[in-house]
C-alpha cells in the first residue's frame, strides 16, 4: 500500500486510535480532519448552527493540538471546510490513494456519508472502517448488536458478568511520511467563525475546557490524583465547582480521550488505593455511554425522531434564553449558554421541563443542546431527550417534579443566586414568559454526561 488516508472525525487523539494502527503500514500516510460546511448553517426550528462557539472552539484547540503531536511522529494534519464526502474523495482521486480509513460513529449523516464516499469512489480504493473510542467493540459485545435490549439493565447485567474491557494501546512513536505535494495545515479558527474565536466561558461556570489529549490526560490525572473519583458516587448529582464531576465528557466527545484510556486509568487507581462504589460509578457511566452509542447504531435514522424540525415558539424561546419564570430552570439553561457545559441533574430537569411542563417538542430541545454543548455526542444526547419524552426505546416518559428537585439539590438557592443575580451579558433573551404547571412525579435518574 503506497497511500492511505486517515478521515477523522469523533477520534483526535493518538493513543488508542485503531486508525494509526497498521498490520502493514503504508509508504505514506494524510491525516485529515473536514469540518462538515452544514454545521455551520442555521438549523430549521431552532435557528442557529448544529455547531455552537464553545464546541467550535474546543474542536479547533483539539485539531491544533492533534496536528502538534503529529508533526512530532514525522506526519501532519490537514483540516478543511466543506463536504466531508467531497474533500476525502477528491484526496483519495488527487493521490491516488490505495486505502481511506474511518471509524465507525454513530449517527445518521456520519454513516450516510460513509456510504456515499464508498459510492464515490468505487471498488478501486479500501475504504477500511474500524470500531474505536468506546470500552467494546462490536465483536466484543455480549450480545448481537442487533439484539441489543432496549433497556440499559439488561445490557449492563449482560456485560457485567464477564466484562473484559481490552486495555488501551499506546500512541505510535513514529507515522509513515506525509504524501509527496499533499496540501497541510488548518485554517485560523476566525476565518471559520469569528465568535467562536472570541468565545470565553464565564467564570461563574468554575471550570474552562482546553481541548487535545494531553489536556484530557492532565484532566483524567488530576480527578483521580485529586481523590475526587473516590467521592464521584455522593457528589455527582451536584451543580457547581469543579470536581463534583469527572467534567471528561468533552474529551470523550470528541474523542480526545478513549473510554478504556480512562477505564485504564481508573482500575490502576483502585489497584493502588482501593475499589469503591464510587470508582465502579465512574466506569459504570462509561458503560452507559456504550449503551447508548450501540442503541444509536442500531436505530439508525429512527434515533432523530421526523426529519423536519418544527419552528420554535415563545415557551421554547423562554426555555432556551432562561426566562420561564422557574428559577431553577433559568438558571441552568444560562449556565448552559454561557459556559457550554450543564451537570447532569440540571440537563434531566430542564429536558423535563421543556417536554412535560411547557409542552415542547423535544427534537427542539435535542438540537438546542446539539448547538451550545462543548461535549455534544449525538448518540447520548439524542438518545437521553428520547427517554424524557418517552419516544426512545422505552415508550414510557419520565417526568421530574423540578420544584422538589430544586429543593432536594439547591435547597438554600445558591446555584440559582449565581446564575440570575446580573443578567449576563451578551445574551438576548426574550421579556418574561409565564412557566407552566408544576410537574407531580419524580423519576429516576438517566445519565447525560
Amino acid at each position: 500500500m503506497k497511500v492511505a488516508i486517515a478521515w477523522l472525525r469523533h477520534d483526535l487523539r493518538l493513543a488508542d486510535n485503531p486508525l494509526f494502527r497498521f498490520a502493514v503500514p503504508p509508504e505514506q500516510l494524510l491525516c485529515v480532519y473536514v469540518l462538515d460546511e452544514a454545521w455551520l448553517a442555521p438549523l430549521p426550528g431552532v435557528e442557529v448552527p448544529r455547531i455552537g462557539p464553545a464546541r467550535l472552539r474546543f474542536l479547533w484547540q483539539s485539531l491544533i493540538a492533534l496536528r502538534g503531536e503529529l508533526l512530532r511522529r514525522g506526519s501532519d494534519l490537514l483540516v478543511r471546510v466543506g463536504d466531508p464526502v467531497e474533500v476525502v474523495a477528491g484526496l483519495a482521486a488527487r493521490h491516488a490513494a490505495d486505502q481511506v480509513r474511518v471509524r465507525r460513529d454513530a449517527g445518521r449523516d456520519e454513516s450516510r456519508q460513509v456510504q456515499r464516499l464508498a459510492e464515490r469512489m468505487g471498488e478501486g480504493v479500501d475504504l477500511w472502517q474500524s470500531d474505536g473510542g468506546m470500552l467494546l467493540d462490536e465483536a466484543n459485545l455480549p450480545m448481537p448488536l442487533a439484539s441489543l435490549p432496549p433497556g440499559f439493565s439488561a445490557f449492563r447485567r449482560k456485560a457485567e458478568r464477564d466484562l473484559a474491557v481490552p486495555a488501551a494501546s499506546p500512541a505510535p512513536v513514529t507515522l509513515p511520511p506525509w504524501p509527496d505535494r499533499a496540501p497541510r495545515g488548518l485554517p485560523p479558527l476566525a476565518r471559520v467563525c469569528d465568535r467562536a474565536a472570541g468565545w470565553r466561558p464565564d467564570a461563574r461556570g468554575a471550570f474552562s475546557f482546553q481541548g487535545g489529549e494531553e489536556a484530557g490526560l492532565a484532566r483524567l490525572g488530576h480527578y483521580l490524583a485529586s481523590g475526587a473519583v473516590a467521592r464521584y458516587r455522593q457528589t455527582r448529582n451536584g451543580l457547581s465547582g469543579a470536581d463534583f464531576s469527572t467534567r471528561l465528557s468533552a474529551w470523550l466527545a470528541h474523542g480526545c480521550l478513549s473510554a478504556r484510556q480512562i477505564h485504564d486509568a481508573v482500575r490502576t487507581w483502585e489497584a493502588r488505593h482501593g475499589a469503591s462504589e464510587s470508582s465502579y460509578w465512574v466506569v459504570f457511566e462509561l458503560l452507559w455511554r456504550d449503551y447508548f452509542h450501540w442503541a444509536a447504531r442500531q436505530e439508525g435514522a429512527a434515533l432523530f425522531g421526523a426529519r423536519r424540525l418544527p419552528p420554535g415558539d415563545d415557551a421554547f424561546h423562554a426555555w432556551r434564553e432562561g426566562r420561564t419564570g422557574m428559577p431553577f430552570i433559568d438558571a441552568a439553561m444560562r449556565e448552559l449558554t454561557l459556559t457550554g457545559w450543564l451537570s447532569n441533574r440540571a440537563r434531566q430537569n430542564v429536558a423535563s421541563y421543556l417536554v412535560h411542563d411547557l409542552g415542547g417538542d423535544w427534537r427542539l430541545g435535542a438540537a438546542w443542546f446539539e448547538h451550545c454543548l462543548v461535549d455534544y455526542d449525538t448518540a447520548s444526547n439524542w438518545g437521553n431527550w428520547r427517554y424524557i419524552a418517552g419516544t426512545g426505546r422505552s415508550a414510557q416518559a419520565h417526568r421530574f417534579d423540578v420544584g422538589w428537585q430544586a429543593e432536594r439539590y439547591d435547597p438554600e438557592g445558591r446555584y440559582a443566586a449565581c446564575w440570575l443575580t446580573e443578567p449576563p451579558e451578551g445574551l438576548e433573551l426574550l421579556p418574561g414568559a409565564a412557566s407552566g404547571p408544576p410537574s407531580t412525579t419524580l423519576n429516576r435518574q438517566r445519565r447525560f454526561s
